[in-house]
């Protein structure tokens, strides 16, 4: 099976990688990899047949040369982040909206060019961004988008075209909308969540983080390794199953930032929390104010999705898979 990552080279994108190249059995196992990105991916160890290929899919070229590989399974994680998005306006458009569209127009067209015959799996990492307040205690399955930030909204319109494309056959595509992923591994980057891996990550390699937020914050997360599951996991669904809802809230854990520190003190001890240094920052507090704290994922649980129960377990996940120094 001929399987493509857009976005390999990003840190979910590596982590996906690397669980398909594992033979997990939520997922037909690859029998040929694409690894697409604005820059080259690793090279994986592997003896599979593997392409590396870098570009930007907002060009209608670049989505077309993807296209032609006719992949079984598209991986669509390639984004700008929510931070950047906000602050460059006509950028989060032209990548996270009108790439999506690109890649599916230039899906349809081989779609069309071959009869019918073929239609690629699509499956698109959308973002809990989609909604917008007021929220209640827990949002459910059928609760409205209405994002209130232009990422969330670019979100929304790629899940909207890729549900409208396989409703015409076109494709067969579903959305995962997922998480914040925490505790990312490496360097900050320009996402408005960054802070909620880096008040984790920084201290314990010993380093002061700041937290722009209160600690009565609360947020929905899951660990890298359980965004990397969910993807390997929609993979060898059968999207029939959803019944003409190809959105799905992935599960998660809802809590708050105190809850996060709490979990790290259990872990690494008071002089690790004692990095966490409290500063405002007005522009984060703002965005983070409009995103949606907690969720049922009812249906994601009944299709097989899981994820981590506590913190204390995100954050051994990081510890485990990521972490390279010592407590």
């Amino acid at each position: 099976m001929r399987m493509m990552i857009i976005g390999a080279a990003g840190m979910v994108g590596r982590k996906l990688t690397q669980r398909l190249l594992a033979g997990h059995a939520d997922v037909v196992t690859p029998t040929e990899l694409i690894l697409y990105d604005m820059f080259d991916a690793p090279a994986p160890d592997t003896d599979l047949p593997c392409t590396i290929l870098s570009g930007n899919i907002a060009d209608k070229a670049e989505s077309e040369k993807l296209a032609a590989f006719h992949p079984d399974v598209i991986f669509h994680l390639a984004s700008i982040v929510s931070g950047e998005a906000e602050v460059e306006f006509d950028k989060g458009w032209q990548i996270n909206a009108h790439g999506g569209w690109q890649l599916l127009e230039a899906l349809r067209a081989q779609h069309d060019a071959s009869g019918g015959t073929y239609r690629a799996k699509v499956i698109f990492t959308s973002s809990i961004a989609v909604f917008g307040p007021p929220f209640p205690d827990a949002i459910d399955d059928d609760f409205l988008c209405a994002p209130q930030t232009s990422y969330g909204a670019q979100k929304a319109m790629v899940e909207l075209l890729l549900a409208d494309y396989s409703r015409k056959g076109f494709v067969d595509g579903m959305s995962i909308r997922l998480p914040t992923v925490c505790v990312r591994p490496g360097k900050p980057n320009l996402a408005a969540s960054s802070f909620f891996s880096g008040i984790i990550r920084e201290p314990l390699n010993g380093v002061e983080a700041l937290l722009p937020v209160s600690d009565e914050v609360r947020h929905w997360h899951a660990s890298p390794r359980s965004a990397a599951g969910f993807l390997t996991h929609a993979a060898g669904l059968d999207f029939n199953r959803l019944e003409g809802r190809r959105s799905l809230n992935m599960p998660g854990l809802s809590c708050t930032v105190a809850e996060q520190i709490e979990a790290l003190r259990s872990l690494a001890g008071e002089k690790v929390v004692s990095l966490i240094k409290p500063q405002a920052d007005e522009h984060i507090i703002k965005i983070v104010a409009g995103w949606p704290r907690n969720f049922t994922a009812a249906r994601a649980t009944a299709l097989g999705f899981s994820s981590e129960k506590s913190f204390t377990d995100i954050i051994k996940v990081y510890l485990d898979d990521d972490f390279e120094g010592t407590l």
